[in-house]
């Protein structure tokens, strides 16, 4: 990887005694480096090329991660194909970031299970159980055989 510019502890301010990076960006990126397959927490930028849609979405889905991902285009259609696609929890469509508090929320794969916010993430804190009773003296269906 070529990196174009960032990559350096911010500490200026309210972050002088935190573990601040300023916004990176990495060019010549390719799939096996790290920083292209681990989830980075950070405002970090990892740039691959692809040649074709099948080769992006490739790319995007190569990872053991899905928590989020993003398609800008100029092509609506294209942009509903390709996030159809992407095994991640949230995609944007030519933004990033924005989020509503109505909608679950939550990643794929190694990203996590289950959802938080919205109806999905009320269902994460209760449990189902199944409780079957025979008020009938005796056995019941194929116990009767």
């Amino acid at each position: 990887a070529t990196l174009v510019c960032g990559g350096e502890r911010y500490v200026e301010g309210e972050c002088a005694s935190g573990y601040f990076v300023r916004p990176t960006i990495f060019d010549n990126c390719s799939r096996d480096m790290d920083i292209v397959r681990e989830e980075v927490f950070g405002p970090v930028v990892a740039i691959q090329t692809f040649t074709s849609e099948a080769e992006a979405i490739a790319m995007a889905n190569d990872t053991p991660y899905g928590l989020a991902g993003a398609v800008f285009t100029t092509d609506g259609a294209r942009a509903l194909r390709v996030v159809k696609e992407i095994r991640a929890g949230v995609t944007w469509i030519n933004c990033y970031n924005p989020t509503f508090n109505e909608a679950p929320w939550g990643g794929y794969k190694m990203s996590g299970y289950g959802r938080d916010l919205g109806v999905n993430g009320l269902l994460e804190y209760q449990q189902v159980k199944q409780v079957n009773i025979n008020l009938q003296p005796g056995p019941v269906g194929w116990y009767t055989r």
